[in-house]
């Protein structure tokens, strides 16, 4: 425990974010103005209804060739933690053979065994996270947030990570600062760090921030960067 504490330390952005979450509580490190908050969501809404045809078109090329390279469901929904901490099901394109159960805990390696060869392509160029346009329509996610992770595993990062709670005080996104400065976060060590970069998006929030992240997706998704 100690570790994670002084790695969170060492990042002078986390320090005044875990400071407000004890006394100014959350609005403290959520500095955006109401009309920000307003023109993000109807920027998300514009974005995820102008993907649905893209969704569609992805959707019926994937029912034609899943059952040869990627036999099985065209879907993975799972539950993860939302904002508020609170349950919410995120649906993927399914990249991995089909499994009766996660088996996988909180600081155990990717199962990259169960990934299939078309599964390794869609998770490389981020096809798979398509169909969260919908948990953006439904008020479940935004474009741009704090990723949201498994929720046996956030429930474990709740209690072993400091800070980790003040991260859902906003939607999560489909694509996140952690992930385009940071790439795929495995295991205790890797949440510490996403949680640094997700506490420095929040206490940056505001059109620049927006912006710069958009500009490094596109450039992750071209380049593959921090893909598992």
């Amino acid at each position: 425990m100690n570790k994670y504490i002084q790695r969170l330390d060492i990042d002078a952005a986390v320090r005044p974010a875990t400071q407000a979450g004890r006394s100014g509580g959350p609005a403290a490190i959520h500095p955006t103005t109401a009309g920000f908050r307003i023109a993000k969501r109807a920027f998300d809404l514009v974005v995820a209804i102008a993907a649905l045809p893209l969704i569609g078109l992805t959707a019926l090329v994937l029912l034609a060739i899943n059952p040869v390279w990627n036999a099985g469901p065209l879907f993975f929904p799972q539950t993860r933690m939302g904002r508020d901490c609170r349950p919410f099901r995120a649906v993927k394109f399914r990249t991995m053979r089909p499994a009766n159960r996660i088996m996988r805990g909180p600081d155990d390696p990717l199962e990259v065994d169960r990934i299939t060869p078309l599964g390794q392509f869609l998770r490389r160029s981020r096809i798979d996270e398509l169909p969260q346009f919908f948990n953006i329509l439904a008020g479940h996610m935004s474009l741009i947030g704090p990723r949201p992770d498994y929720w046996d595993h956030a429930t474990h990062y709740l209690d072993s990570i400091p800070a980790y709670r003040q991260r859902h005080i906003v939607r999560p996104g489909i694509t996140g600062l952690a992930q385009v400065d940071g790439g795929y976060a495995e295991g205790t060590d890797a949440t510490v760090e996403k949680t640094r970069h997700d506490l420095r998006y929040i206490r940056g929030s505001g059109i620049a921030m927006e912006f710069y992240v958009l500009w490094r997706t596109i450039y992750v998704v071209c380049t593959g960067f921090g893909a598992r």
